[in-house]
């Protein structure tokens, strides 16, 4: 077996960069020092998986859990059958006390005015909004559409499509840091067979807390960080796994921790979603290997007294995205990070009779970055061709998350999503 001293990685370089391995041994064995290079590699250095494909790109996901309003947020001002459909929620056409911020007047297309910041990005040339998209025979149930936008699979079923794009290009190995999501659950989509994300809602409760739980698990824990006469461990072995494992959490736990308690470079506004963007940003800054990082924010269900509730969720989204790009610009990292944000569906095309609208069918994504094509994308969905009182789809969501697949995350799209999709013109060059 190698000599560990041999080798150019040492611990002092390890914790010179910022990662505290808890109980380490004076001489660490050769299997373990293979996984910290995994960790320490600059991003830089890595090779890619796909020629021309940077593996410095970053996707970050938003999801607006609930069903967010398509219509109230992307605006058909201009369409006639808006206003009469929509009689009490229907937002002013420009000109008017809080109306809608104008993205196309030819088309009579606006913005939500609670998505002013949003507006600031779409005006730079840094954001995009894809009208239109959803999928066929669409499912109106939050759970089973939410799992259809998650696996990437019409029912819904099976591994997560982040899940299955990072097990067909890890070569059987789980990336320890390959995805972090911020919240209480590990989302579908980041589920595979092979890896799992880093799942946590506050980066303080990220780290070992068994003993906190019972004393006696403090023991065995000990045992596995602590076990002397390592050089004989088998690294293929049930021991030399639960030490990698453990390896990795800790490293993870101690690194994310120090690269959250950094203060931001940008001003963020408070709130859920911004506090998750914030933690994400600072991750960003710090280097971590992560190639993808989750963030949600609920609310969006708006059966009833929909018209201030909604505006208010959409300042908070808007707000929020801009500090994040603010943020990772200053940082100098707003060519490297795609942040992709969709919902499970939109809402139906008419007002329901309590001041809201019911469960619908396609709805806008929307794109932030510095390869995005910015503007309005394909073609709002017609308000006078209704599938039962419910838009049709313009754009299959699955074509959007190939041409990330393809042309941001280097991997093949046809493997990940299990069909060839036709790739959708959303990203400069692409």
């Amino acid at each position: 077996m190698p000599d560990p001293k041999s080798d150019a990685f040492t611990r002092r370089l390890f914790l010179r960069q910022g990662l505290t391995l808890a109980s380490m041994m004076s001489t660490t064995p050769w299997f373990l020092e293979q996984t910290a290079h995994g960790v320490m590699t600059p991003l830089d250095a890595l090779t890619s998986s796909r020629p021309g494909v940077p593996e410095d790109h970053v996707l970050v996901v938003v999801q607006l859990g609930g069903g967010n309003d398509g219509l109230n947020t992307v605006v058909p001002y201009g369409d006639r059958m808006y206003n009469t459909l929509r009689p009490q929620l229907a937002i002013p056409a420009p000109g008017r006390t809080d109306s809608v911020l104008s993205l196309d007047d030819s088309a009579g297309i606006g913005l939500n005015p609670g998505l002013a910041s949003f507006k600031d990005l779409f005006d730079d040339g840094v954001a995009s909004i894809i009208q239109g998209v959803g999928y066929p025979n669409p499912n109106r149930s939050h759970f089973t559409s939410m799992d259809i936008w998650h696996t990437a699979a019409l029912d819904g079923k099976g591994d997560g499509w982040l899940g299955r794009y990072f097990d067909n290009n890890c070569n059987g190995t789980p990336e320890a840091e390959g995805m972090i999501s911020i919240g209480r659950e590990a989302p579908l989509a980041m589920n595979g067979v092979i890896n799992k994300p880093v799942t946590f809602e506050s980066s303080e409760l990220f780290q070992w807390s068994g003993r906190r739980v019972h004393d006696s698990l403090e023991a065995p824990y000990k045992e596995i960080n602590e076990t002397p006469e390592l050089d004989g461990v088998d690294p293929e072995g049930q021991l030399a796994f639960l030490l990698r494992t453990s390896m990795d959490a800790q490293v993870s736990s101690d690194r994310i921790r120090t690269a959250v308690a950094k203060q931001p470079l940008v001003h963020y506004p408070g709130g859920n979603l911004s506090d998750q963007l914030r933690v994400i940003g600072a991750m960003i800054r710090d280097g971590l290997s992560t190639r993808v990082y989750y963030a949600s924010i609920g609310g969006f269900d708006t059966h009833a007294n929909q018209a201030g509730t909604h505006q208010r969720l959409l300042r908070q989204v808007g707000d929020s995205l801009k500090s994040f790009y603010e943020d990772i610009k200053a940082q100098g990292n707003s060519s490297r990070v795609l942040t992709m944000v969709f919902s499970e569906f939109g809402r139906r095309v008419a007002q329901n009779a309590s001041g809201g609208t019911d469960h619908g069918t396609a709805a806008p994504m929307y794109l932030i970055g510095d390869m995005v094509r910015p503007g309005l994308l394909g073609s709002h969905p017609s308000l006078n061709d209704l599938d039962q009182g419910d838009l049709k789809f313009t754009v299959d969501f699955r074509s959007i998350y190939a041409t990330v697949l393809d042309d941001w995350l280097g991997a093949s799209s046809r493997d990940v999503l299990g069909a060839q999709f036709r790739a959708a013109n959303v990203l400069r060059g692409s």
